[in-house]
């Protein structure tokens, strides 16, 4: 799922929805899209293939259609953002951030009362996304582990700078521990609790909870 990517793709393959790949039910369209993206640029695409139904269930599981406004960043080809419909999210609520040019007219396609966005996550703070009202939850497939840590200070500082208090933002990565260092976590005030891991993705992947931390009280 992780997929901010160049333009460049030209082709309508995606449209042959019925065609399944055999490890997780995704199309072969969709893999087709992950795999060029990622040939174009492996450091931007963390993934060959897109997310599948495990993950994109336990990313979502927490969150339910009170929480309003959600953020979707790097939603590659919607996976997340089917679970999130599946949820009882309405699509209106949804606002998809996808720096990735390739997939914005699929996006736009799939989920056409969704507000989809081409910008880049790490510039969330200069845009009034929102009139000034919170959204809910933030759902990120974003290769962190591949972004320099101060790409990754921009990405979380924004996103928070939009979320409400008791708002979470939920992180999956196929590393062994969170993909935002401790130091970036303290700098922002922020603690990540791991909810869960998806065996079933290929490759398998865990997903956080990254949420503020509660202000300290004096004794």
């Amino acid at each position: 799922m992780e997929s901010h990517s160049r333009q460049g793709v030209g082709d309508n393959s995606w449209r042959l929805t019925k065609m399944r790949s055999p490890m997780n039910g995704i199309t072969m369209p969709d893999v087709l899209f992950f795999l060029r993206a990622w040939s174009a640029d492996p450091l931007r695409v963390a993934a060959i293939a897109p997310s599948g139904p495990a993950l994109a269930e336990l990313i979502t599981r927490e969150i339910t259609p009170d929480c309003g406004a959600v953020l979707e960043l790097g939603p590659g080809t919607g996976v997340f953002t089917r679970a999130l419909l599946a949820r009882g999210v309405r699509a209106e609520d949804l606002t998809l951030i996808e720096n990735g040019g390739e997939f914005i007219e699929l996006l736009r396609s799939r989920f056409p009362k969704a507000r989809v966005l081409r910008m880049d996550a790490a510039r969330l703070d200069r845009h009034n996304l929102f009139d000034g009202v919170p959204v809910g939850a933030v759902v990120s497939g974003l290769p962190l582990l591949s972004m320099p840590p101060k790409q990754v200070l921009a990405i979380l500082a924004g996103a928070f700078g939009l979320l409400r208090q008791g708002g979470a933002l939920y992180q999956f990565t196929y590393g062994p521990r969170c993909p935002v260092a401790r130091r970036l976590l303290d700098r922002l005030g922020l603690k990540a609790t791991r909810i869960g891991r998806a065996y079933l993705n290929m490759p398998p992947a865990a997903v956080y909870r990254i949420t503020r931390r509660a202000p300290s009280r004096l004794a």
